[in-house]
C-alpha cells in the first residue's frame, strides 16, 4: 500500500466512525473529511469545492425546491384525498397509504412526501383501531421503498449516476432504476401490508397531540364553480362528515341564519360559518371548492363593512368601545403616518400579497387591548396587512360575523399575513404566537402550475431533451416567475446540510479512486470473500451497502461505496452497471434503526418507538429486498 492509500483509508475510516458515532451533524463530518484530504494532499486544492457544481448536487437542491412546490399547492393534500379509501378495512387502506407514499417519493423528497402523510396516516390509525405507530412505520418504509423507482426519487441514485457518468459509461436515465426499484417497492408494500404491520411493536404514542386548539369557526364563501352551489345544506354537511366540520350558520342575501333548516339550498355568493378543527379547513375548502371569505373579500368592501360595523357599535351606544377604538386609531396612526385619512390606495398596499404569508395561531392575552373589540373596530387589515382566517373559543360558539366578533382574552386566532406583519400585530396588541400551522390553502391554479412544471422537467431529463440538473434548474425558475415557491422561499425549501455532505463527499470519493484505494478494498473483497464469483461479489456490495445506509446517511453511503462497486466489478471483469445498481438499492434500503433514514427519524416520537423497535420489521423487508433485487440485478442489468 502506498502512503496515499494509507491516507485516504485513514480519513475514511475517521469519518465512518464519527459518522457512527453521531456527535457532529453528517455535514460538518463531511466537510471534515474534505479538508482532511485537501490538506494531505490527495484533493487538488482547485478542486477542493468542485462538488458544488456537480450536477447530481444541482439535481437534489432543485427537486427539493420542486417538492415544496407541489407541498404549498396543496396538490398532495388533493392526491391524498382522492386516493385514500374512506371505509375500507386494514389491508387495502394500508395499501393505499404506502402505495400513495411511494408514489410521490418517487418524483419528489421522500421526506417531503413522508411529512405530508404523516397525519393522514395517524388518523387513519384512528379509524383502523391501530396505534399510530402501526401505520407510521409503515408509511416511513414505504416512503423510502418508493424513492428508489426513479432517479430524482432519493439523493443516493443522483449519485450513483454521477459515478457512471465519470466512469465514462454515462449517466443513467430517469427511469433506468425503475425496472428493479418497482419490482422491489411494490413488494414490500404487500409484505408490510398483508404480514409486516402486525410485527410493529404497538406502543403508546408520544408527541402527536402537538398544540389543540380546539375547533375554530370560520367564514367561507360559495363561488361560482363551487360544488357547494345548488346544494341543500344537508347535502353539504353529508360531504364533511369525514373531516368533522359542521355548518353552524350562513349569510344569504346580506341576511345572517343561524341554524338554518337543512333543506336551505346555497347559492354562489353565499358565506357559510363552519366549525372545524384547525388542520380540517384545508379539507372543507378543497372538498367544496369554497374560499376563505378573508381572500375574497375586496379591500372596499372591508372598509364599507368595517363603516357598516361601526355604524351598528355607534347604534347601540357603547361609548366606550368607540373611545377605545379611536384611541387605538389615533395610536396607530401616529406610529405608522399612513392611516390618518384612511387613504384607500395606502390600505389596499398594506392587504397581504399572496405567496408571501403564513398562517400562524396567537393566543390574546389576559391584559391584551384587544379584549371586547373586533377586528373590524381596529381596521385589522388595512392597517397590518394580515387576515383574521378563523377564531377558536373554548366551550363558547358565537353567531356574529367573524368581522363583528369581540375578542376576549384565551382566544386563539388563526391570522394570515407576511412573518413580520402578524409578529407586529401580536406586539402591538398583547397575543402571543402559538404555533405557525402549515396549512397549505388549496388553489386550484397553483396545483395545476406545480403539477405541470415537476411534469415537464421529469419530462424534459427523462427524454434527454435536457441534461437533468438544467431541466430541474428550469423548472425552479418557472416556480419561483409564476410563484408556486415564493423566491424568498426558494432557499428555505433546501436542505443545506445534505447539499453541503454531497458536495463534500464527491471530492473524497475521488480521491478514493485516483489513489487506487477503492481497487484494493474491491480486490481484498474478492478474493477473501467472493473469492470471484461475480455473483456473490453483487451480493456482498448488496449487504455491505445495507448494513451501512442503517448506520449513517445513505448519500454519504452511496459516495463511499460508488467507488468499491465500480472497482470490484472492474477487478472481476464484468459490467459495473449491476454493482451500481446495487449500490443505489442498498442506500435506500435503510430499516433497521431510527437513524439509517430520516423518515425512520421522523416517526421515532410520534410512534412512540424505541431504537431497537425498526429490526422486528426491517430485518425481513431487507431479506426480501435481498431475495428479489439479485436475480433482477442479473436479469436487468447483465454482468
Amino acid at each position: 500500500m502506498t502512503q496515499d492509500q494509507w491516507l485516504i483509508l485513514a480519513i475514511l475510516t475517521a469519518t465512518v466512525a464519527m459518522f457512527l458515532w453521531g456527535r457532529w451533524r453528517h455535514d460538518m463530518v463531511a466537510a471534515g473529511a474534505l479538508l482532511a484530504c485537501v490538506l494531505a494532499g490527495l484533493v487538488p486544492t482547485g478542486e477542493a469545492f468542485a462538488g458544488f457544481g456537480h450536477p447530481a448536487v444541482i439535481t437534489v437542491a432543485c427537486v427539493l425546491v420542486l417538492s415544496r412546490g407541489l407541498q404549498l399547492s396543496g396538490a398532495v393534500d388533493v392526491l391524498a384525498r382522492n386516493v385514500m379509501p374512506a371505509q375500507s378495512g386494514r389491508l387495502i387502506s394500508l395499501m393505499a397509504l404506502m402505495g400513495l407514499g411511494a408514489f410521490l417519493s418517487a418524483f419528489m423528497n421522500n421526506v417531503g412526501a413522508m411529512a405530508l402523510l404523516m397525519p393522514v396516516a395517524i388518523h387513519l390509525s384512528q379509524r383502523l383501531e391501530l396505534t399510530p405507530g402501526q401505520v407510521l412505520m409503515p408509511l416511513a418504509f414505504g416512503t423510502i421503498l418508493g424513492g428508489m423507482t426513479t432517479m430524482i426519487g432519493t439523493p443516493p441514485n443522483l449519485i450513483v449516476s454521477g459515478f457512471r457518468s465519470e466512469a465514462g459509461l454515462g449517466s443513467f436515465a430517469m427511469f433506468d432504476f425503475t425496472p428493479i426499484g418497482l419490482a422491489v417497492a411494490l413488494a414490500g408494500v404487500l409484505f408490510v401490508a398483508l404480514v409486516g404491520w402486525r410485527l410493529v411493536p404497538a406502543r403508546k404514542q408520544a408527541g402527536i397531540e402537538g398544540f389543540e386548539s380546539g375547533a375554530y369557526v370560520t367564514e367561507v364563501r360559495v363561488l361560482e364553480d363551487s360544488k357547494a352551489a345548488g346544494l341543500r345544506l344537508r347535502e353539504i354537511e353529508a360531504e364533511l362528515a369525514d373531516v368533522d366540520a359542521q355548518i353552524i350558520g350562513m349569510v344569504q342575501r346580506e341576511v345572517r341564519l343561524i341554524a338554518a333548516n337543512p333543506g336551505r339550498r346555497v347559492h354562489a355568493g353565499d358565506i357559510l360559518m363552519i366549525e372545524a378543527e384547525a388542520e380540517a379547513l384545508k379539507d372543507v375548502l378543497s372538498i367544496l371548492g369554497l374560499k376563505l371569505e378573508e381572500e375574497v373579500k375586496p379591500e372596499k368592501e372591508d372598509k364599507a363593512s368595517e363603516e357598516d360595523d361601526e355604524e351598528e357599535e355607534r347604534g347601540k351606544g357603547e361609548e366606550k368601545e368607540k373611545e377605545n377604538a379611536a384611541a387605538s386609531r389615533d395610536k396607530d396612526s401616529d406610529k405608522s403616518g399612513k392611516q390618518e385619512n384612511g387613504d384607500e390606495a395606502e390600505a389596499t398596499e398594506s392587504s397581504p400579497k399572496s405567496g408571501d404569508l403564513v398562517l400562524m395561531e396567537l393566543a390574546v392575552l389576559p391584559n391584551s387591548p384587544l379584549n371586547g373589540r373586533s377586528a373590524s373596530d381596529i381596521l385589522l387589515r388595512t392597517r397590518y396587512g394580515v387576515n383574521l382566517l378563523a377564531l377558536s373559543r373554548e366551550g363558547q360558539r358565537s353567531m356574529k360575523r367573524l368581522r363583528s366578533m369581540a375578542f376576549q382574552s384565551g382566544d386563539l386566532l388563526l391570522m394570515q399575513g407576511p412573518p413580520e406583519s402578524i409578529s407586529e400585530f401580536a406586539s402591538d396588541n398583547g397575543c402571543v404566537p402559538l404555533a405557525e400551522r402549515e396549512l397549505r390553502i388549496p388553489n386550484k391554479r397553483k396545483i395545476w402550475e406545480a403539477s405541470l412544471i415537476m411534469l415537464f422537467a421529469i419530462g424534459g431529463a427523462a427524454f434527454g431533451l435536457l441534461p437533468a440538473a438544467v431541466a430541474f434548474a428550469l423548472g425552479v425558475l418557472a416556480s419561483m416567475a409564476l410563484r408556486t415557491v415564493p423566491p424568498q422561499a426558494v432557499y428555505h425549501a433546501i436542505d443545506w446540510p445534505v447539499i453541503v455532505l454531497l458536495a463534500a463527499l464527491i471530492p473524497v470519493a475521488g480521491a478514493m479512486a485516483t489513489t487506487g484505494t477503492a481497487d484494493l478494498i474491491a480486490r481484498l473483497l474478492i478474493e477473501n470473500v467472493a473469492q470471484g464469483h461475480a455473483v456473490v461479489g453483487l451480493a456482498l456490495i448488496l449487504v455491505v451497502t445495507m448494513f451501512l445506509s442503517d448506520l449513517m446517511n445513505n448519500a454519504a453511503t452511496a459516495a463511499v461505496m460508488c467507488p468499491i462497486a465500480i472497482g470490484t466489478a472492474n477487478a472481476l471483469g464484468v459490467s459495473p452497471d449491476a454493482f451500481l445498481m446495487a449500490v443505489a438499492i442498498g442506500a435506500s434500503c435503510a430499516f433497521l434503526t431510527p437513524i439509517g433514514h430520516q423518515n425512520n427519524t421522523l416517526i421515532l416520537g410520534p410512534g412512540g418507538f424505541r431504537f431497537s423497535d425498526y429490526w422486528r420489521l426491517g430485518l425481513p423487508l431487507e431479506i426480501i429486498v435481498v431475495a428479489i433485487a439479485v436475480p433482477l440485478l442479473l436479469v436487468v442489468w447483465p454482468l
